[in-house]
């Protein structure tokens, strides 16, 4: 029986699939990366916002095409959209023969051998499961689907926050950390696996060990890590401001195989905004913060994302935001137009705003950014960066590979020349001598 998966969303997504990769794997099931040669596809789904939910069916019609074309048995639809859309799912698309909620990843194998058993009784119900998310077991064995040479390391599940617009507490349940020493024995099996740079992630890093140790432990934890493993980057995703303590600072300051890199998702900088949004902690704490992390760790790389168009946002709302950016210079900055998600407070407030002023707010910060990164990366020109290798590409000729100011998938590349074959996992110094929109250019320098 040969299963194949499409793993939708974001790395905390991929790493759930990751888990069930293994699970299927020691039960004794082949995968395939071929999905038209699979006899079961498993899709892990994002629901988190309209885009993710359209993405999610669109490939679910796909794979129910293979099924009604090209003999697939099977289809099991897993994550975020399988958890929010329980009852829609199995009546407005027939051909899922499974679902499984996000706290049942690890009856993966069962639903899969359920949909064996079905083929031979169709008289057999579909086969469902939706445990409690909020007790359910975090963590397991995986099989890694990033290159060997970096991975991702989920320390905690699911959110407090409770953020206005935000359906993830409801999809992925309260906020639960992982015990440390639990969380220490897979960076020693990761490093084992040939792993070079670990991205640590959640949906709030920032209140790791809250919940299990009364007070906020992440510090604790990358100081284990670098004493216990010799990994040599460990970067930091998803913080949120409020929750960034002195001794964070502090640890990622004096901490030299920490990368100078901290994602910081600020959502918006307007007070009213913030307000409504339920977001902890106002522009003037927001600014402090900023302010503290670049005067105590130099050559930071600071990340953010924003939301535009939240009811109610005013222009001047949104002219604040611009000349935030303007002034704080952000080194990495993504943006979003609001969506809003049924069963959040955002969905059912007053003053939406249209769409179209949405799409154009976002344009214009976007063009803003992209003015401020071009010209963060002039200056780069001439300096020498230290790059984690990560393939060849025959046609240009050239290595690529990304810098510590780049976080996998979301940030640029360095492409440079070198004078041998330099095989991926590997880190050497660039010399950058050119810039093309986000990425760099240079060359290595190989010791003689």
């Amino acid at each position: 029986m040969k299963i194949g998966f499409v793993s939708l969303g974001c790395s905390k997504n991929q790493m759930d699939t990751e888990v069930m990769l293994h699970e299927l794997m020691s039960a004794g099931f082949e995968i395939t990366p071929e999905e038209t040669e699979a006899d079961i596809v498993i899709i892990n789904t994002c629901g988190f916002i309209e885009s993710a939910k359209k993405e999610a069916i669109d490939n679910i019609l796909d794979i129910a095409w293979l099924k009604k074309h090209n003999g697939l048995k099977g289809i099991v639809v897993t994550g975020c959209l399988a958890e929010r859309y329980r009852e829609e799912i199995f009546t407005e698309m027939p051909e899922v023969d499974a679902l499984l909620g996000v706290g049942s990843i690890h009856n993966i194998v069962e639903a899969v051998e359920s949909i064996t058993r079905r083929l031979k009784n169709k008289k057999l119900p579909k086969y469902a499961s939706f445990e409690d998310k909020n007790t359910v077991r975090l963590g397991g064995d995986r099989i890694l689907t990033t290159p060997e040479f970096y991975s991702y390391i989920k320390i905690a599940e699911g959110c407090d926050n409770r953020c206005a617009y935000c359906a993830i507490p409801a999809i992925r349940g309260r906020f639960r950390s992982r015990p440390m020493e639990e969380l220490i024995a897979e960076t020693k099996q990761l490093e084992a696996l040939g792993v070079r740079e670990l991205n640590i992630i959640a949906q709030d890093i920032t209140r790791y060990g809250q919940d299990l140790y009364g007070e906020y432990r992440l510090h604790e934890l990358l100081h284990r890590i670098t004493e216990e493993t010799e990994i040599p980057w460990l970067r930091l995703l998803y913080c949120y401001p409020d929750k960034v303590t002195d001794e964070l600072i502090a640890e990622i300051r004096d901490n030299p195989r920490i990368v100078k890199y901290i994602d910081l998702p600020l959502q918006h900088i307007s007070d009213p905004v913030l307000r409504a949004m339920n977001r902890h902690g106002d522009s003037a704490h927001i600014r402090g913060v900023i302010e503290k992390l670049r005067r105590e760790i130099p050559d930071l790389t600071l990340r953010t994302t924003f939301i535009v168009g939240f009811p109610g946002e005013t222009e001047e709302d949104f002219e604040t935001l611009c000349r935030f950016v303007e002034e704080t210079r952000f080194d990495r900055m993504g943006v979003f137009t609001f969506s809003p998600e049924e069963g959040t407070p955002a969905a059912e407030m007053e003053n939406q705003i249209d769409e179209q002023v949405k799409q154009d707010r976002m344009d214009i910060l976007m063009k803003l950014q992209m003015r401020i990164n071009a010209e963060s990366n002039e200056k780069k020109l001439g300096t020498v960066q230290r790059v984690l290798v990560e393939d060849f590409d025959p046609v240009s000729e050239a290595h690529f590979g990304r810098s510590a100011a780049d976080a996998p998938d979301i940030d640029g590349k360095v492409y440079f020349k070198a004078d041998r074959r330099i095989a991926p996992g590997s880190m050497v110094d660039v010399k950058i001598r050119d810039v093309v929109d986000y990425d760099l250019y240079g060359r290595a320098i190989m010791p003689k």
